[in-house]
């Protein structure tokens, strides 16, 4: 069989649907267990198992990434993950499995910590900067700040041996502080950071309902949002402290993905890819959505017990979701030197005008053109160095 995508597909789980113990005033999937009703929302065994072998028998590739997401995961037990991993061997087949689980850390303990090392787990643990950065919006459903269990909880990863990765929220106030969000993370040993800007619009101020991303107009943006030029000076600064010295020793997903794109290859973040569609999310019920950004009813694929992971992920309606991210282009988009660096980058986020009065214009352009400005010396030396087949590393730390 012939499938249209030439990469792997992932599909997201979400084991405890949008339940959270924290309560991040920006947080845009909080908010999707009220389509669920009252339900106690939480996978059960025989979706586990329905979803372990329908994902396994989707992948075209030996690789198969499991991807444990929420709300917070780990509102599930020790004993749902043994579960999990039992019907990974049982349907494997040869093939490699891992797993990854984005946590905000509350519940780690050593006892989840020991799992995850011994289960090779790799954990993308949310901390938003030092302190006073990540305590104004991270607080928990009491409203205490957050920052220093975060930190406890890092700190039992590290003593465990869990390999893990920071993720962070870049909000209207870190994007002022680029060199103090990074070397804080610097500083608590991350060799592996992400970092995602918040650009999120509400309906109206008193409801706070989101809306969908991409072409929908009107809202207001929230407070927590970055400005376009705020992202771009921000980009540029922790672009500047990571390049004098820690090229090859700090990885930062958003320089490794441009670099990239420079270079032709696949850029490992949707964001940045030519094409939508190979990342979908499941919720707790087994409906399926075209992409964690895009969890609204227009968007929903099916769910596994009617349709099977491979049916949905390869039918025509995600087919279309992914041809849209290059299909839509505004023309400033297509008339842009930097287009092959960010494609127009996330449909979310495409609701401004272009330089020609086009609708549907991606609100960070400003921003990220600022960058690619900044770097395309950088980014052209690197590519040819990886061409060559030297490393950038070796040059580019002084």
């Amino acid at each position: 069989m012939i499938h249209p995508f030439g990469r792997p597909l992932y599909v997201m789980l979400k084991p405890a649907g949008a339940r959270c113990n924290l309560r991040c005033s920006y947080c845009y999937y909080l908010e999707k267990s009220g389509f669920y009703g009252q339900h106690e929302q939480v996978m059960s065994d025989d979706l586990l198992d329905t979803f372990t072998r329908q994902y396994i028998e989707a992948q075209t590739m030996p690789e198969v990434l499991f991807t444990w997401h929420g709300g917070e995961p780990l509102l599930r037990p020790i004993s749902f993950y043994k579960r999990a991993l039992e019907l990974q061997r049982r349907y494997a087949k040869g093939r490699q499995i891992d797993n990854c689980l984005q946590t905000n850390g509350l519940l780690l303990n050593n006892e989840w910590c020991e799992f995850l090392a011994e289960n090779r787990f790799l954990v993308g643990i949310s901390i938003d900067g030092p302190q006073p950065i990540h305590d104004t919006y991270r607080r928990d459903a009491t409203g205490r700040p957050t920052f220093d269990r975060v930190m406890q909880a890092i700190r039992l990863l590290q003593k465990h041996g869990v390999e893990w990765n920071a993720m962070a929220v870049v909000t209207s106030i870190s994007m002022n502080h680029p060199r103090e969000f990074y070397q804080f993370f610097k500083s608590i040993g991350c060799q592996y950071l992400q970092f995602t800007p918040v650009v999120e619009r509400i309906q109206e101020q008193d409801t706070g309902q989101r809306l969908v991303a991409g072409s929908e107009s009107g809202g207001m943006l929230t407070a927590e949002s970055v400005t376009p030029e705020g992202w771009g000076n921000f980009l540029c600064g922790v672009y500047d402290e990571w390049v004098q010295q820690d090229v090859g020793r700090v990885f930062v997903q958003t320089f490794d993905a441009v670099l990239a794109n420079w270079v032709g290859e696949q850029p490992g973040v949707c964001s940045l890819s030519p094409m939508c569609g190979h990342a979908a999310v499941m919720e707790w019920n087994g409906d399926i959505y075209s992409c964690d950004h895009f969890v609204f009813p227009y968007h929903l694929l099916g769910n596994i017990h009617r349709n099977t992971v491979t049916e949905l992920m390869y039918g025509e309606r995600q087919q279309q979701f992914a041809s849209r991210k290059l299909g839509t282009l505004t023309r400033q988009c297509r008339e842009c030197p930097f287009l092959r660096a960010c494609y127009g980058e996330c449909p979310k986020n495409r609701f401004a005008t272009d330089d020609y009065g086009n609708h549907g214009h991606n609100y960070l352009c400003e921003g990220y053109r600022c960058f690619f400005e900044h770097v395309a010396a950088d980014m052209d030396f690197m590519a040819a160095e990886l061409r060559a087949g030297r490393s950038p590393a070796n040059i580019m730390i002084q």
